[in-house]
C-alpha cells in the first residue's frame, strides 16, 4: 500500500517570500499552505496562520524584516488545522472568520486537528507549541471591509460553499490582488474532502472569478469537473467507490499527478463526492481512524 497520505513526506520545502505590491507580502513553499500580509497605515492584516505557533513565528520573522507594525487582524480563510492552529503567535487584536467556520470549529475542530496531524506531520513543527483550538473573535456572513488608510481597503467576502462551508477570500481592489485560501489552487492539487463539489465548481468559482483570478480558477474548475464527471459515472453505473477512485485517478493523473499532494488528496476527494452523490450534503467528519479506513479501502494494492 502507498505511504499514508503525506505521512512519508518529511523533506523540508523551499520557502519563497515575495512582495506582491507595496506593503503586500506572501510566503509560499512548494504547495504547502501559503500565508500573506497586508500593511495598513499603522497596522498589519495577516491572512492565514500556519499549523503551529513555531511555524508561524518563522513567517513573522520574515515579515518583521519589512514592517514592525502590530498585527491588528488575523484573517482565516477556513477552519482546517494547517491554516489556523498557529494563530497564537500573531498576538492579533481580532481573529476573523466566516460564521460557518466558527460552527465547523465547534463541531469538528479537534477531530480535524488529529486527522491533519496524522496526514501531514511535517507541517506540525513543534506541535506541543499549539495552545488549543483557534477561535474567531469576529465573524461575518457575507462581506466585511477593513479600511487600510487613504483610499485603500481590504474586502473580505464569502463566495459560497466550496472547499468547506465557510471559505472566504481577501481582495485588495487598489492592488488587484486576491488571497483565495484553498478555493483556488495554482499548480497544486485541490483537497475536496470537506467540499461541496457542485457549488464550488459552478456558482462559487463564478463569484471568485469576479475578482479577476481567471487563470488559476480555470485550473481549479477543470480539476473539479473531471473529478465530478468520473465519480458520477461510476456511481450512476452501479460501481463501487473503489471503481470511482480508479476512474478519477486515470483521468486526473496525466495532467495533475505531478502537482503537490495529488496522491494524498484524491482518495478523500473521491469519498467525499461519492457521499454527496449518496445524498450526504453536510460533510462527514474526518477522524484519524476514518482517514485510515478510506485510505486502506481505496489505495490497497
Amino acid at each position: 500500500m502507498a505511504t499514508f497520505a503525506s505521512s512519508g513526506d518529511l523533506t523540508a520545502k523551499e520557502e519563497t517570500f515575495a512582495e506582491l505590491a507595496d506593503g503586500v507580502y506572501a510566503l509560499t513553499a512548494e504547495g504547502d499552505p501559503n500565508v500573506g500580509a497586508i500593511e495598513g497605515d499603522d497596522f498589519v492584516v495577516c491572512f492565514e496562520a500556519r499549523a503551529t505557533p513555531v511555524a508561524a513565528r518563522r513567517w513573522l520573522a520574515l515579515l518583521r524584516e519589512r514592517t514592525e507594525k502590530p498585527v491588528r487582524y488575523l484573517v482565516l480563510s477556513h477552519y482546517h488545522a494547517v491554516r489556523v492552529l498557529g494563530a497564537s503567535a500573531f498576538d492579533a487584536d481580532e481573529i476573523i472568520t466566516h460564521t460557518e467556520t466558527r460552527r465547523l470549529i465547534a463541531e469538528r475542530g479537534k477531530q480535524d486537528w488529529d486527522s491533519e496531524f496524522g496526514r501531514m506531520p511535517r507541517l506540525f513543527e513543534e506541535p506541543s507549541s499549539i495552545p488549543g483550538l483557534t477561535w474567531p473573535t469576529l465573524t461575518f456572513t457575507d462581506r466585511m471591509v477593513i479600511p487600510l488608510g487613504g483610499q485603500r481597503e481590504l474586502v473580505l467576502a464569502y463566495c459560497g460553499r466550496g472547499h468547506t462551508a465557510g471559505d472566504i477570500v481577501a481582495w485588495l481592489p487598489h492592488e488587484r490582488i486576491l488571497f483565495a485560501g484553498d478555493l483556488v489552487e495554482a499548480q497544486a492539487a485541490l483537497y475536496t474532502g470537506d467540499a461541496f463539489h457542485n457549488d464550488w465548481a459552478t456558482s462559487t468559482l463564478d463569484t471568485v472569478a469576479s475578482f479577476d483570478a481567471a487563470a488559476a480558477i480555470s485550473q481549479s474548475r477543470h480539476f473539479l469537473d473531471e473529478l465530478r464527471r468520473t465519480v458520477s459515472a461510476a456511481h450512476s453505473d452501479g460501481g463501487t467507490v473503489r471503481d470511482a477512485f480508479a476512474a478519477a485517478h486515470a483521468a486526473l493523473a496525466p495532467e495533475f499527478g505531478r502537482w503537490p499532494i495529488f496522491e494524498h488528496c484524491l482518495p478523500f476527494n473521491v469519498q467525499r463526492y461519492w457521499d454527496e452523490l449518496d445524498g450526504v450534503d453536510w460533510p462527514r467528519i474526518w477522524t484519524a481512524a476514518r482517514d485510515r479506513e478510506v485510505w486502506s479501502a481505496l489505495r490497497a494494492e
